[in-house]
């Protein structure tokens, strides 16, 4: 019989619809193509974060969900109801939650592979110290601690125990400053010849610990100044060979009671360069980096803050704007710390660099109180 209409309509669509599967098809796997599908995470090492102030909950503890071989298992912190709440939100275990009396116990825990210490400065080394008597390897926040002496110690107890140790140098592990250090160690802007530094912002509660010398060891320098310091160092590849500085505090203001607010500060590298870095606690935020060369210059701005980084390169007569992967610092960070252990590799920001940056901020003071030139 011949077909019917409704014969030839179903078939034509049939037709058409293995026509338009073909074609789906052939998209489908043409984006596939495309798409670069992550792989799944391998191992991941366990990570106690000792100290649950604002750094820890408002950018360490997010960072986590970004990490591809670090993840959270335990906390120290001095109040148990705020370790049970963050344990609840990030899947940590409430048998994981240590206080600062029980900190050495971390040793008898096989799921810690890494402390990260999120404690004020003056807090470093002794958490640092028993730590690594502890079996575990360490991350410190910048600065590594409040004098050279402390520093060294805790170097010396990390080789005693076979353990890393790492300073939380985090600008060094995303792409903007990693990009204006190979541009400006490569030629391209010339030899440099200057290096411009300043960081700061409006510091608000004066009974904070960073007000307090004890546990700061210092006021903006340690602090914010510690960036111009960093900045100088790595876009140069070099250390300084001697410092100048100049202080300005208003002593009547109840924030600087103990610890200094501005600190203009100029360090002179082996190659000729020259820093000019300035760290307050008194005006509104800067975070700037600009390496000037021969040839061109390249910058930074804002160059520390933890998102909305811009890079600009002059090159001749041209200025252009580089745009890069924007990259969580502290993800980054802890996973390179996690890498290194797990492949037995050395740090990119060991202690003896957290070391150097002390002796430097420690000459930077005494060239400020002296008037005078400090040799390193």
């Amino acid at each position: 019989m011949p077909p019917t209409f409704s014969d030839l309509s179903r078939r034509n669509f049939l037709k058409q619809g293995i026509a338009a599967g073909a074609v789906g098809s052939l998209a489908t796997a043409s984006l596939a193509q495309q798409l670069q599908v992550p792989e799944p995470p391998g191992r991941k090492l366990g990570w106690a974060i000792v100290g649950l102030g604002r750094l820890s909950i408002n950018q360490i503890l997010p960072a986590f969900a970004k990490c591809e071989k670090s993840r959270v298992v335990a906390f120290v912190t001095g109040s148990r109801e705020k370790g049970e709440k963050l344990a609840a939100r990030y899947g940590v275990n409430p048998k994981n939650i240590y206080n600062y009396q029980t900190y050495d116990a971390l040793r008898d825990n096989p799921e810690v592979d890494i402390i990260y210490i999120v404690l004020p400065n003056g807090m470093h080394a002794e958490y640092t110290i028993r730590g690594a008597r502890a079996g575990k390897h360490i991350l410190t926040e910048k600065p590594m601690a409040n004098t050279p002496k402390d520093c060294e110690e805790m170097i010396a107890e990390a080789r005693r125990a076979n353990r890393k140790l790492m300073v939380a140098y985090r600008c060094r592990y995303e792409p903007y400053n990693n990009e204006l250090i190979k541009v400006s160690r490569s030629g391209d802007i010339g030899k440099i010849r200057v290096v411009l530094s300043d960081h700061g912002f409006n510091i608000g509660d004066p009974t904070q610990w960073r007000l307090n010398k004890a546990l700061a060891g210092g006021g903006s320098l340690m602090d914010i100044g510690l960036y111009s310091l960093q900045a100088a160092c790595y876009t140069t590849g070099e250390d300084p060979i001697e410092v100048s500085a100049m202080e300005f505090t208003d002593r009547s203001d109840p924030r600087f009671k103990e610890v200094e607010d501005v600190i203009n500060f100029q360090m002179r590298f082996p190659s000729g360069a020259l820093a000019q870095c300035t760290s307050s606690y008194g005006y509104a935020g800067q975070s700037r980096i600009r390496v000037i060369g021969a040839g061109g210059w390249a910058e930074l701005e804002p160059a520390t803050s933890y998102t909305g980084l811009r890079m600009r390169v002059r090159l001749g007569n041209r200025t252009e704007e580089r745009d890069l992967p924007q990259r969580d610092h502290f993800a980054a960070e802890m996973d390179h710390l996690s890498d290194c252990v797990m492949q037995n590799k050395d740090v990119l920001t060991p202690g003896e660099e957290g070391l150097r940056d002390l002796k430097i901020m420690t000459a930077i003071y005494e060239a400020a109180r002296t008037g005078k030139t400090v040799k390193l």
